[in-house]
């Protein structure tokens, strides 16, 4: 199995966007070196006092230019708040920086609504996805020159690198999102830990309704990936300890207070005590939004998930209470597994 990582860029506590940036670079690194697939930021707004993660194509420059094998992505750039050919243009120079090992991960969603006019896009449409097939087709067309030539954008040309352009993936937590990377013959990665009650479902929707691609840009048959919560630590009682704050920080996201991450002690005493490890096997049913364990008991976990789903590649995207307790996770994860 393959694994790979999500970086939000958290704010430590009393820091910095600058610290923020140092440590999504050393765990960039770390990965790297661990044998992790992918590592990938993400795009999130408003939020930068704790989440300094606002520009993904920024950053994976700073990133292309610090590792040397791992591949680099978005998780993911929200093309409703831009062009597609503003997007590929981004990703074109990026794959030119680092040439065969940028993935372009196109998404979408909207913030707070000072968030979403500052950034000019419309949240009140009466169909916030129906222009978003259009556009990853767009931004896909650009980075492979795609355009025919009666087109009018076919003369447009973008920075190229000598390797193969950044690879795209949609990236959802719905079946509709599903059916649009089906519908372009597009590869797939499933956000668990954001709705994982319908990632058997889009999955089941990705492959039942699936197309091979016309586009260069795409795949001739379904391939995905699954996003999940995770946390490791020695013992199964550590980790779940330390899930703590992954838990207390989605109750607190449903009261609407978004953007804050307690400690471990502050999330214990919010949910009334320290949670239950998670148990090994999961039920057949069951797919919590956040799971933990020892390196063993994890590695079965995320091998049951991925299995359920059809998978061979999962992604671990985490809530944690400092950069060094992550980067511990993300050791004894790999070793579990078996990476390298």
């Amino acid at each position: 199995m393959d694994l790979s990582v999500v970086d939000l860029s958290p704010v430590p506590y009393d820091g910095t966007a600058t610290d923020a940036y140092a440590n999504t670079l050393e765990a960039a690194r770390q990965a790297e070196e661990l044998g992790y697939e992918r590592f990938w930021v993400a795009e999130h707004h408003g939020m930068a006092d704790s989440i300094a993660g606002t520009t993904p194509e920024v950053l994976l420059g700073y990133l292309a230019a610090e590792t040397n094998s791992i591949r680099l992505g978005s998780g993911a750039v929200l093309v409703n708040h831009y062009s597609p050919f503003k997007v590929a243009e981004e990703f074109a120079v990026l794959s030119a920086l680092a040439p065969g090992r940028i993935d372009a991960g196109l998404g979408r969603a909207n913030g707070s609504p000072a968030a979403d006019r500052a950034l000019g896009t419309d949240r009140h449409v009466e169909d916030p996805d129906g222009d978003h097939a259009e556009k990853l087709e767009a931004v896909v067309a650009h980075l492979y020159d795609e355009f025919p030539p009666s087109h009018p954008y076919s003369e447009l040309e973008l920075p190229r690198s000598d390797g193969r352009p950044a690879e795209p993936w949609v990236l959802g937590s719905s079946p509709s999102s599903a059916a649009v990377a089906a519908e372009l013959g597009l590869p797939y990665c499933f956000a668990a830990f954001i709705r994982p009650q319908f990632a058997t479902r889009s999955f089941e929707v990705y492959r039942e309704e699936f197309e091979p691609s016309s586009l260069t840009g795409g795949v001739d048959e379904p391939r995905g990936m699954v996003a999940v919560n995770a946390v490791c630590a020695e013992t199964d009682e550590d980790a779940a300890r330390l899930r703590a704050v992954a838990e207390a920080t989605y109750r607190r996201m449903r009261r609407g207070v978004v953007g804050t991450r307690p400690t471990v002690a502050e999330a214990i005493d919010e949910l009334g005590g320290v949670p239950d490890p998670t148990p090994e096997p999961l039920e057949e049913d069951e797919w919590p939004r956040s799971i933990s364990g020892s390196p063993e008991t994890l590695a079965s976990l995320i091998e049951q998930l991925a299995d359920r789903v059809g998978v061979s590649e999962v992604m671990i995207q985490h809530v944690m209470p400092d950069h060094d307790t992550a980067q511990r996770s993300h050791e004894l994860l790999a070793g579990g597994v078996g990476l390298q």
